[in-house]
């Protein structure tokens, strides 16, 4: 059976345009600010002072999928801001 090239290449197809959102408007954020909202479990493996841009590719999918659902519904901006 064939693989996929994306999945492949370690991205994410459903996701990967969501990702690219998420990170060119909220990248700067920093995981230890994204933890004080999603609790410290989020980004497991990553330092606090890691920025989302560098971590979000490799991000776990419960992690990721808190990401996109508040970013879909407008609040990532406020929860990065903290």
């Amino acid at each position: 059976m064939k693989e996929d090239s994306n999945e492949t290449a370690g991205i994410r197809p459903s996701s990967s345009g969501q990702e690219w959102r998420i990170s060119k408007k909220h990248g700067n954020a920093l995981i230890g600010t994204l933890r004080k909202t999603y609790g410290p479990v989020f980004a497991s493996g990553f330092s606090d002072r890691d920025k989302l841009s560098d971590v979000l590719h490799k991000l776990d999918e419960p992690s990721l999928s808190k990401l996109v659902q508040d970013h879909d519904a407008g609040r990532l901006h406020e929860i990065a801001r903290k």
